[in-house]
């Protein structure tokens, strides 16, 4: 599984591809300089369940971590991961 970003500093997508074949997204909006929020995530039917998008969750704590900023996860699966893992609430906003 690779997870790829494109951002064109307006907003940005988190696509997750298999080979070839795109299994999943996660869409984020830019609020200001120093915060993404991540309002979408979505996954192919049949990849759920193989934590997909908690992978796509964690390449963008990753790269709010190295861009030194914030994330507001309305999304709600995003949200869940956040619940979820303590590790990653340094990024929180």
């Amino acid at each position: 599984m690779e997870i790829v970003q494109y951002d064109n500093e307006k907003n940005g997508i988190f696509k997750a591809k298999n080979g070839t074949t795109e299994v999943g997204e996660m869409t984020y909006v830019w609020a200001g300089d120093n915060k993404i929020i991540i309002d979408h995530t979505g996954v192919r039917p049949d990849f759920e369940s193989r934590g997909v998008g908690t992978q796509m969750v964690m390449k963008a704590v990753e790269f709010a971590r190295d861009k030194n900023i914030k994330i507001l996860p309305l999304c709600p699966f995003a949200k869940n991961v956040f619940m979820k893992n303590k590790d990653i609430h340094d990024v929180l906003d």
